[in-house]
C-alpha cells in the first residue's frame, strides 16, 4: 500500500480546490456574461408580461398642488401593440389611444375617427408624454451597454435604435437583485436632459409579476411639475390582433 505523503496530500487539496472553483465559474457564468441588451430584455420581462391587461391612475400636481387625475384601463400585446382607454374622469370617459410601433391615435367618442397623436405630445398634460403612457418594451427602441456595475446597480446606457423614439438616449439605473429599473434619465439627441422617471414601491402583482407600483417623473423643462403613474392592477391576457386596430377602439370597454 502507497503511503500518502503531505506533499501528495497538499497536491490533492489544491487539485479538489481548482475544480471546485471551476464549478463555481461555470455555475455563475451566464449571470456575469449578461450584456447590456440581455439585461434590458430581463428589465422588460420583470415589468410587463408579454401580454397583459393593467390598470393605472395618472396624478399630475401643478406648482401650486394642485392635482388632475386620470384612470386608464390598458391592453398589451407583443412588443408593438398597446391600447389605453380613459375611464375618468367623467369628461374622458370612453377616449382610448392606441399605439402600433411608432404609430399613435386618439379615439374620442362622437368624432368621426381617429386622431393622430406623437410619442412627445400628451393626452393628459403634465410631464408624462405620450410615449410615457403607451410605454412598449424598452428593448424594443433601445440597444443597450453596461456602462457600470456596482455590487448592487447596473447602470445602463441605452441608445435609440432610430430617430422617432422619444428620447434618444436613456440613463438606466437597474437593481441587480430585482432587475427592474430604480432611475432612468431620458436625454435628447443634443444631450439634453428632458426628464428623469423614478421607479418605486415594489408589488407582489401575483401570477410571478413583482415590479415597481410607483412611476415618478419630474423634468427641467416643467419646473415646479410632477406626474405621477400608480399601478392598481397588473394581470396577464390573452387578446387577439383585432384588439390592436383602429376600428376596436370604440369597443375597448367590452374586455373589462
Amino acid at each position: 500500500m502507497k503511503r500518502t505523503t503531505p506533499l501528495t496530500k497538499r497536491r490533492l487539496f489544491a487539485s479538489g480546490f481548482l475544480l471546485h472553483m471551476i464549478a463555481l465559474l461555470i455555475l455563475t457564468a451566464p449571470a456575469a456574461a449578461m450584456d447590456g441588451n440581455e439585461i434590458l430584455l430581463q428589465v422588460d420581462r420583470n415589468l410587463q408580461p408579454e401580454s397583459y391587461e393593467m390598470y393605472r391612475k395618472l396624478i399630475n400636481i401643478e406648482p401650486d398642488g394642485s392635482k388632475k387625475e386620470y384612470v386608464l384601463y390598458t391592453v398589451k400585446k407583443g412588443q408593438d401593440k398597446m391600447v389605453a382607454l380613459f375611464l375618468s374622469p367623467a369628461s374622458e370617459n370612453g377616449r382610448a389611444t392606441l399605439r402600433l410601433g411608432d404609430n399613435m391615435w386618439l379615439y374620442i367618442p362622437n368624432v368621426g375617427k381617429p386622431l393622430r397623436i406623437t410619442s412627445l405630445q400628451s393626452v393628459v398634460g403634465g410631464v408624462f408624454n405620450n410615449s410615457d403612457i403607451l410605454r412598449l418594451d424598452y428593448s424594443a427602441e433601445y440597444n443597450a451597454t453596461i456602462a457600470e456595475a456596482s455590487a448592487d446597480l447596473y447602470t445602463l446606457d441605452c441608445k435609440a435604435k432610430t430617430t422617432t423614439v422619444a428620447y434618444d438616449r436613456l440613463k438606466m439605473m437597474v437593481d441587480k437583485k430585482a432587475m427592474v429599473p430604480t432611475t432612468i434619465e431620458c436625454y435628447a439627441a443634443s444631450g439634453m436632459l428632458i426628464k428623469t422617471l423614478y421607479y418605486k414601491d415594489s408589488k407582489d402583482f401575483g401570477d410571478n409579476v413583482v415590479r415597481p407600483s410607483v412611476l415618478e417623473t419630474d423634468s427641467p423643462l416643467y419646473k415646479g411639475y410632477k406626474s405621477i403613474m400608480l399601478y392598481a392592477k397588473v394581470n396577464r391576457k390573452d387578446l387577439a390582433d383585432e384588439v390592436f386596430t383602429l376600428n376596436y377602439l370604440p369597443r375597448v370597454n367590452e374586455l373589462r
